[in-house]
């Protein structure tokens, strides 16, 4: 069952037909063809198989995960390709990364969701762990859902994540996080994260590595 779902996503991705001047990937989600224009010498300007995965999940899930006017963030978004798919669902997205990043974010979002979407998603700058409050004040602030796909990775930057996953999480907020495991960070990063919130694997691909968690608040309930 594993390998014909993980067939079934990765069928989602088609390259172009001829090399153009521009490096990009395509994918079809959500009744779209998608364009993600890529960078090779960065991390953030790539598509992970992660992101696949959970994008793959909002389409198939849309029923019991409906984002029709839901307020969603997506951390580390890259490429924007789940914010463009959760945009084309009918969510109202913030799609957030370095400021590096920012432009071809921008770039992928604009061209992929322009006269296409319910509400035109939005780019903005988050740096894990830095000026949280002051860019995303938690007063005014409330999202539907936080999604991340490969956030957790070999990085130095793992207490500012879950200092970020914290600050943006209300208690009605679900987490939606797809992850590869690669070393023994991610399990230790896991382990911390359960301190702060109920987790609960949805689906697991071992031949990707990648497991895909929901979460919510553990102190939902006394508030």
């Amino acid at each position: 069952e594993d390998e014909q779902i993980v067939a079934e996503i990765m069928e989602r991705r088609f390259f172009p037909d001829h090399i153009a001047y521009k490096t990009w990937e395509g994918f079809h989600f959500a009744g779209h063809e998608i364009r993600i224009t890529e960078a090779t010498d960065c991390y953030g300007a790539v598509v992970w198989p992660s992101a696949l995965v959970l994008c793959y999940f909002l389409e198939t899930h849309s029923k019991q995960c409906n984002l029709v006017d839901k307020n969603v963030i997506e951390i580390g978004a890259g490429t924007g390709l789940v914010s463009i798919v959760a945009s084309l669902l009918g969510a109202f997205v913030t799609a957030t990364d370095l400021p590096e990043l920012l432009g071809n974010l921008q770039y992928n979002i604009l061209q992929n969701t322009k006269q296409k979407c319910k509400h035109q998603p939005c780019v903005k700058e988050l740096s894990w762990g830095i000026d949280l409050e002051k860019n995303f004040p938690k007063s005014s602030c409330h999202f539907d859902y936080i999604m991340a796909a490969d956030v957790v990775y070999h990085h130095p930057f793992l207490d500012e994540l879950l200092l970020t996953f914290d600050h943006l999480c209300k208690n009605d907020t679900v987490i939606l996080w797809a992850m590869k495991f690669r070393l023994e960070n991610e399990n230790r990063f896991v382990d911390r994260f359960q301190t702060l919130f109920d987790l609960e694997m949805v689906s697991n691909f071992p031949s990707l590595n990648i497991a895909l968690y929901k979460a919510m608040r553990k102190d939902r309930m006394k508030a």
